[in-house]
């Protein structure tokens, strides 16, 4: 399958519903932390550390490798890259363009997205558990274990932590069932539930799909048109078409 196609699928979309990972942050120098050279093959047990029971057993220790594994003091220098530009501008007058994103950086939103389901949290926000309050990541920084003002309660963080429920997969199903283009961009569709999502617009059969990743997955043959590329260079191939 060429760009020329997977540019005429997006051409003739009037919904289109993308469905994004880590391979469209680690171009604004932001780690894919379960790659092979990601931060969390450097050491297993943190998916331990970041487990909702450690956070709530130890949330000082955990508020001081949350911050370090997720690098928070950088968060704020990173910069929406081309891809998250390029799914920005394929909004338009007649066609509807939403996000659903594995990523917690927020540089959808960030590039001008309008419409962003982030499924797996944010880590822009945290929340008191009390009173649902939400404080932003300036706040966060500012206390070694950050606190509700209002409850004195430990802030939980706005990212899903292992052990957490996904509140966001049924609206996100709704989306992808709701559309007429599924583009996968960047993921290489492991993490359940999130890697079923392709399966439904597969099964009802009335979308068109893409996907367009550095390299292979096991879900290619669910799609359409299936592109081996790195996202930089694939979206500066099918800007030449659109």
């Amino acid at each position: 399958m060429s760009y020329q196609t997977a540019a005429a699928q997006i051409e003739r979309a009037g919904r289109i519903v993308v469905l994004t990972g880590a391979g469209v942050s680690t171009a604004s120098g932001i780690p894919d932390f379960r790659s092979s050279e990601g931060l969390w093959t450097e050491d297993y047990s943190r998916e331990y550390y970041m487990s909702n029971d450690y956070f709530q057993r130890h949330p000082e220790d955990f508020w001081k490798k949350y911050k370090d594994i997720f690098q928070l003091k950088l968060l704020q220098d990173y910069r929406p890259n081309k891809v998250h530009q390029f799914i920005h501008e394929l909004e338009t007058v007649d066609r509807q363009v939403s996000v659903i994103t594995q990523n917690v950086d927020g540089l959808h939103q960030l590039a001008g997205s309008t419409s962003v389901l982030e499924y797996h949290g944010t880590l822009n926000q945290s929340f008191c558990q009390d009173c649902g309050r939400a404080y932003p990541l300036e706040d966060v920084m500012q206390a070694v274990v950050p606190v509700c003002r209002d409850c004195r309660t430990t802030l939980k963080p706005g990212v899903m932590l292992f052990g957490d429920l996904i509140t966001a997969h049924d609206e996100a199903e709704k989306m992808v069932t709701d559309a007429d283009l599924l583009l996968v961009m960047g993921t290489s569709l492991q993490v359940t539930p999130f890697s079923l999502l392709p399966y439904y617009a597969w099964e009802q059969g009335t979308a068109a799909s893409i996907l367009i990743n550095n390299e292979p997955t096991d879900k290619d043959h669910l799609f359409d048109t299936v592109l081996h590329d790195d996202l930089s260079h694939a979206v500066q191939q099918l800007q030449k078409y659109l």
